[in-house]
């Protein structure tokens, strides 16, 4: 008999629980799902909350063929393979087939390259599932090519709705006396996940005797002979230690950053996950005030790949204090979401003539370069000209923090540049 959890597997959006800003009513999902055309997309987040489920449940809402790709099993001739078949198959003007991908981010750069021209043509409608940022892991032509939206972990009302449907619904566990007298370690233990939630139960029902099963904290806590609040590397609790590990290196509390970093490491969890959020904790949180906090993150990542673990944990951890105890700022990463927000505002703005490049004959004649100041001839290697285009002339983008680094950072543009970088 198939397990509890995919007995469970909901066939409809009716009865599909959770991600109610996806597929409630009126919400983007649920309209697109409902108008009978839907355009490539990636479900990013953690397990057990509904990826593939919601996209199966698609494929059966549109009447189309549904491919299934692991990024484990799957090589670039098998996502060939599947294209081929779904480029034959299909009708003229018939809706695309849905090829599902899941675990997306452990394809290769030449796997995610393979679906490139099948995702541009139509041929495919491709519903990618992750666990990891798409940002960091899908290459950027095929991230272009895809909506991203966001599934969160289950909460607690999700979970209760799910436990109810399980026990009056399934076909098995209809026929069994169970009582849910407490839910609370049973909540804990799912972490938001709900074919955990589902498993729990399954194996409580399974190992207890006896006509009536009553589920308490108890019964539960000595069922799964673990800690109810251990780190669960693939749970929600997986997503608030990584947040206090690097809220705590933010905060400039090495003591709780290596804390939170052995909490990671005694769960078993990647060290090249770890060393990521460490490199961009050293960009986004220290920033200017030490550039070599991000050499220094890098070194320990490189080290890493290099000697592995366990000894790998020693760069890391020194990494990991060396970020939490410097001087910190923000001042680069605000910069350029400020600068994002300009261009996204004012959209293409034109380069200034002076600045332009003048590789051809006809391009000198229409001025490109023309009165361009090459800095280096100048004292101090500065002159000042104009750079932003005519309509953003005197914008700001990037403002020194106060740090030793970026005081004389700052400091030289004020003796470069004047009045624009005199703070109000």
């Amino acid at each position: 008999m198939e397990p509890l959890a995919e007995r469970m597997r909901p066939r409809s959006l009716d009865d599909y629980i959770g991600q109610r800003h996806l597929v409630g009513e009126g919400a983007i999902l649920r309209k697109m799902i409902d108008s009978g055309h839907i355009s490539s997309f990636i479900l990013w987040g953690p397990p057990g909350v509904g990826k593939t489920t919601l996209a199966q449940i698609i494929a059966h809402k549109l009447e189309t063929p549904f491919y299934t790709l692991s990024a484990v099993t799957s090589g670039v001739k098998d996502v060939r393979e599947v294209i081929e078949r779904a480029r034959s198959g299909r009708f003229f003007n018939s809706v695309s087939p849905i090829l599902f991908i899941d675990e997306i981010h452990r394809f290769s750069k030449s796997q995610q390259d393979s679906l490139l021209g099948a995702v541009e043509k139509g041929v495919v409608t491709l519903v990618g599932a992750t666990t990891e940022n798409p940002s960091f892991e899908v290459i950027r032509p095929l991230l272009s090519r895809c909506q991203v939206y966001v599934l969160k972990s289950l909460e607690k009302e999700d979970l209760l709705r799910l436990l109810h449907q399980a026990l009056t619904k399934d076909v098995e566990l209809k026929q069994r006396d169970i009582r849910l007298t407490e839910t609370g370690a049973i909540l804990r233990y799912s972490g938001g996940d709900a074919r955990k939630l589902l498993n729990i139960l399954e194996l409580i029902v399974e190992s207890t005797d006896g006509e009536v099963v009553e589920i308490t904290d108890a019964l539960v806590e000595a069922r799964l002979q673990q800690n109810p609040l251990a780190y669960d590397k693939d749970g929600e609790m997986h997503y608030d230690i990584i947040s206090a590990f690097i809220k705590s290196i933010r905060g400039s509390d090495p003591d709780a950053a290596l804390y939170w970093m052995a909490r990671m490491i005694e769960g078993g969890e990647d060290p090249r996950f770890i060393a990521r959020r460490v490199v961009i904790s050293a960009a986004e949180d220290i920033g200017l005030a030490n550039p070599n906090a991000l050499l220094l993150a890098n070194a320990a990542f490189e080290a890493i790949e290099k000697i592995g673990w366990p000894e790998g944990r020693i760069p890391l951890a020194e990494a990991v204090v060396y970020l939490a105890t410097s001087p910190k700022s923000n001042s680069a990463y605000l910069g350029i979401d400020a600068a994002l927000a300009e261009v996204r505002k004012s959209g293409n703005q034109p380069v200034p003539l002076p600045i332009r490049n003048a590789p051809t004959g006809l391009m000198a004649e229409l001025g490109y370069g023309d009165g361009y100041k090459y800095p280096h001839d100048y004292p101090g290697h500065f002159t000042e000209q104009q750079y932003l285009p005519d309509a953003l002339v005197g914008k700001r983008f990037w403002h020194g923090q106060h740090s030793v680094q970026e005081e004389k950072m700052y400091n030289r543009m004020l003796q470069c540049w004047g009045e624009r970088y005199k703070e109000n």
